[in-house]
């Protein structure tokens, strides 16, 4: 009896050790101001995108309506993650309860299954736009475009739901460090003490379905367009056709191939501070990079901003 109620205090563990970014003392002050300067950078350059597709008639397109969707879900990601990052950075280790260990999990999965099934409904949009332009206001009206951004979100969520709640129902023994400067998937397997084949299976299932499968959508709607590029007649069209996506394409192919890379191998695999160097990429440098890519050639959104600036 003794040795049972031994085994279930020891398997509650009240807190998490996250090991964050490994580096010097002197490196890690560094790293905290620059760290900051890139979240901070981040909220300005999305929240700048959201404000001028509101304001902006000329912005009230569907492409936009699903740009500022992914604008927020920039700044909701980021902000999950990052606290965490510079909190390690400026007093290592940090340390997080259970409860907020797992409410960062739950948040940071649904936000990631969110950006996936977002990212092919805007694949999904260009090839409208591109393969079917005189049929676009009819298949890209409001209702549809509010349609496919909810059932991102939704999808996001519940996805989130259930795999939250299996990494949650496992038993936590032993060590309570996490080699990570966040609550992850792998590193929380890595620490359980209980039988988790049951829970790879359920997020192996919960991946095929979000990442692969929006993946697909993706690649599917880009190869109709890259045929319907090639059989239009002149170089001009070819061009105005390709740089509508080259933005897409861009934040698409850098997001999904670091996240592939980081989530398709074993669940259970030792986290390793290349893990932690790409998980970088994917939760900080990509959404302060997107605002960047997607506006960088968009002559739209440089007139409405040239009108912001102007006060008009």
């Amino acid at each position: 009896m003794e040795k049972s109620l031994e085994s279930a205090n020891r398997s509650r563990i009240q807190e998490f050790i996250l090991l964050g970014l490994s580096a010097s003392q002197d490196f890690r002050d560094g790293l905290f101001f620059i760290f900051l300067t890139l979240y901070l950078l981040t909220l300005l350059e999305n929240t700048l995108i959201i404000y001028l597709i509101f304001r902006y008639r000329e912005l009230r397109k569907p492409m936009y309506f699903f740009l500022g969707h992914l604008s927020c879900l920039e700044m909701c990601y980021v902000s999950v993650t990052m606290p965490s990052l510079l909190v390690g950075l400026r007093a290592n280790p940090c340390r997080v309860s259970f409860t907020a260990c797992i409410t960062q999990l739950f948040l940071f999965i649904s936000f990631i299954g969110t950006k996936c099934t977002l990212l092919a409904s805007m694949a999904y949009d260009r090839y409208v736009a591109i393969c079917r332009p005189l049929h676009y206001p009819l298949l890209m009206r409001p209702q549809v475009c509010l349609g496919l951004a909810m059932s991102s979100w939704f999808g996001g969520l519940m996805v989130s739901v259930i795999k939250t709640t299996c990494i949650a129902s496992l038993s936590y023994c032993g060590s309570n460090v996490l080699n990570h400067f966040f609550c992850d998937v792998s590193p929380l397997l890595n620490l359980s003490c209980t039988h988790v084949s049951p829970t790879e299976l359920v997020d192996f299932v919960s991946a095929l379905v979000i990442f692969c499968g929006s993946l697909l959508v993706a690649l599917a709607s880009y190869v109709a367009i890259g045929r319907a590029v090639f059989c239009m007649p002149s170089a001009a069209a070819r061009c105005k056709a390709l740089s509508t996506c080259a933005s897409h394409l861009a934040v698409m192919g850098i997001f999904y191939s670091v996240v592939l890379f980081v989530y398709s191998r074993p669940s259970r695999i030792e986290s390793t501070d290349l893990n932690k160097v790409l998980s970088v990429i994917y939760t900080v440098v990509t959404p302060m990079c997107s605002p960047i890519i997607y506006c960088l050639r968009n002559r739209e959104v440089h007139t409405a901003l040239r009108k912001s600036l102007h006060g008009c």
